[in-house]
């Protein structure tokens, strides 16, 4: 062990450089110059988590079953369509949605087989079921009802995370809680409400045509006719309302990108379906011509033009009384794409920049004082031996800086506790090392084979103590959430650089000595 190669020589010193090079900016930039500055020399510092930064935190409740209500009024419209299927009507009555299902009767029992035939399959994870007498259940399974319901949940999650994504913010924590709930932690913004209005959005656009086969006047009557309902205009124009037929002729789904433009000076939203929806888009405006075409974001009409010729191509433009900021929420919203479920806020906490300043400068304290006694002790314990193992230490916490900083890991107070672990944990290949060393000397051993004998015998209890403690780390941060990830990664990350540290760095002090001054005793 005390023979070292000169490339693990210089491997150990190139790595040792790097480490107090990429932990630098932490030290020697202010968080704006680091943002500014180019150039060759690393410049990144670590990314610091809701409590140290500040920032704002939403606990979100997915409204599941305003979503799966939607699902079942599409399959109920689906069903009224095959029924109502043009040459072949099968006639009908009661068709009605009632919780997870869709019900009707017929009006002629000999139309049963019919019925089995055209909605057999007409949605997956339903089942039809033929009750007696005309009357029929098509039903959502409970398996087909969980897995919808932790779909919209997890939808709801990557949804979030990209409208998030798209202000620009740095490792926001968006998980879920519990079986409908969703915690929103993102540190640097302190305005919450700017967080609620970009995620309380569903951003469900939908287009629709007018049904102008009814009056207006009618329809508020109340004597909307089946298939159609009511909608109105936003407020600053006077929420005008429509009647809208309910089937959606082109979806939301189907877009691929929406863009802030002008036209005539104005604010207005361009847009761009995929291959599928454009065909689609063009098929309906040329069968329509003259025809309103009402655009529904969250089930308000925001534009409702008269179609005046087919739109091919696939884009178009959504014009409005928009300022400009409403236009560039609006196109992030719409691409991000819309929510699944409605979200309702449950709780808003707002860390303010001061609390995050106070725990970091308690972190550092307790980080200058734990190595201030780690050092003192390893001196006073063994000597030269001691300050080579402190030198090393110092080291080993630039290590951990640089890879926090490199990777852009997330360092939370839960994180500093890590640190703070790691400056006594590092020190303890060291002293079994050294206790080793102690051993061998007192058994009448030269000095070089003391330290051989130290460091060969020594290093399997290293290994072992270290990477028991690493699988827990690792387990920590597989199974646990937010601030315990926080502390799993930075006590996995001390963990690898106190080995580097005791078994490279402090080897390459003590080898240098040796063959510096070749003792004929040790002090130790």
């Amino acid at each position: 062990m005390v023979n070292y190669p000169r490339w693990a020589m210089i491997l150990t010193i190139v790595v040792a450089l790097l480490g107090v090079i990429y932990a630098s900016p932490n030290f020697l930039l202010t968080s704006e110059e680091s943002e500014q500055a180019t150039g060759v020399l690393p410049s990144k510092q670590m990314n610091l988590g809701l409590d140290l930064q500040g920032g704002s935190s939403l606990l979100l409740n997915v409204e599941v079953d305003v979503a799966i209500k939607e699902l079942m009024e599409s399959v109920e419209t689906t069903v009224r369509r095959e029924l109502r299927r043009s040459g072949d009507r099968i006639g009908y009555t009661g068709l009605r949605t009632q919780q997870n299902a869709v019900l009707f009767d017929l009006r002629n029992i000999t139309d049963s087989d019919k019925v089995r035939d055209r909605l057999r399959n007409i949605e997956n994870g339903f089942e039809l079921t033929d009750t007696g007498g005309g009357k029929f259940r098509l039903e959502m399974t409970e398996e087909e009802a969980q897995a919808r319901r932790q779909s919209i949940v997890e939808q709801s999650i990557e949804i979030a995370r990209v409208r998030i994504d798209e202000l620009g913010v740095s490792e926001p924590v968006i998980q879920q809680q519990g079986a409908e709930r969703i915690l929103v932690q993102v540190p640097g913004v302190g305005d919450p409400e700017r967080l609620i209005d970009l995620l309380g959005e569903v951003a469900k656009m939908t287009f629709h045509l007018v049904n102008e086969e009814v009056s207006l006047q009618e329809a508020l009557n109340g004597n909307v006719p089946a298939g159609s309902f009511v909608r109105f205009g936003p407020e600053e124009e006077g929420r005008i309302p429509y009647v809208v037929r309910r089937e959606v002729v082109v979806g939301g789904e189907r877009l691929v990108d929406a863009q802030p433009s002008f036209q005539d000076g104005q604010p207005i939203v361009s847009f761009r379906f995929d291959a599928a929806g454009g065909q689609k888009f063009g098929e309906v405006t040329s069968q329509n011509v003259g025809v309103r075409l009402a655009i529904l974001l969250d089930d308000e009409v925001i534009s409702a033009p008269v179609i005046r010729g087919a739109i091919l191509g696939g884009s178009g433009i959504i014009t409005g009384r928009f300022t400009v900021e409403q236009v560039n929420d609006l196109s992030l919203l719409l691409r991000a794409g819309a929510l699944p479920a409605p979200m309702t806020v449950l709780e808003v906490r707002t860390v303010g920049p001061g609390l995050g300043q106070d725990s970091i400068d308690a972190g550092k304290i307790a980080s200058m004082i734990g190595l201030a006694a780690v050092i003192v002790f390893m001196i006073a314990s063994y000597g030269l031996f001691g300050l080579m193992a402190a030198v090393a230490l110092l080291f080993n916490l630039s290590l951990i800086v640089a890879l926090l900083s490199f990777l852009q890991a997330t360092l939370t107070l839960p994180g500093i506790a890590g640190i703070v672990l790691t400056i006594g944990m590092a020190v303890d290949a060291n002293v079994l090392i050294l206790e080793r060393i102690k051993e061998e000397t007192r058994n009448g051993r030269t000095p070089i084979s003391a330290i051989d004998a130290g460091y060969r015998r020594a290093l399997t209890t290293i290994i072992d103590s270290n990477l028991t403690t690493l699988i827990a780390a690792i387990l920590l941060f597989q199974f646990g959430s937010g601030p315990i990830k926080g502390f799993a990664v930075t006590l996995s990350i001390g963990i690898l650089t106190s080995m580097f540290t005791a078994l490279m760095l402090t080897r390459l002090f003590v080898v240098v000595w040796l063959r510096r001054t070749r003792p004929k005793t040790l002090a130790i």
